[in-house]
Parts: structure tokens; sequence; C-alpha cells
């Protein structure tokens, strides 16, 4: 617990032309607790507030998982 990550926000809805009004973004969060090796909740931290979502852990980065950030 207490770890940074990253979270893949989910986007908005896909229109029928299949375009988004806000594609999925990676944002900060820590991790506030650990259910097992990779579903946690997660304290996500966006530009507009915070809010505490449980997400599984995909390092693919799907919409609304978490992964670890890249090294650089």
């Amino acid at each position: 617990m207490g770890r940074v990550v990253h979270y893949v926000s989910h986007g908005t809805p896909i229109r029928p032309d299949g375009s988004q009004a806000f594609e999925p973004t990676c944002r900060a969060a820590i991790i506030a607790e650990a259910h097992d090796g990779t579903d946690v909740t997660l304290c996500v931290l966006n530009p507009s507030g915070i809010f505490f979502h449980w997400a599984a852990h995909d390092p693919d980065g799907q919409g609304g998982t978490w992964h670890w950030p890249e090294r650089v």
C-alpha cells in the first residue's frame, strides 16, 4: 500500500461513429488497499479531484485498470 501507480481512465462512451469525446487517459494513483496480487483499491488523482476505485492490474493499459509506471 502507498505505492504510486498509473490508472487508465475509461474515457467517455463510444459514439455510433466509433469516436469518443474523451479517450482513456493515464492518471497518477496511489494504492490504498491491496485485495490480492493484482486487484487493488486506488486513490486516483485527477485534475478535477480525487476518487477511489477498485481496479485490476493490466500491463497493456486497458481502460479501468492500473499498471506500474514505465521506466524512463
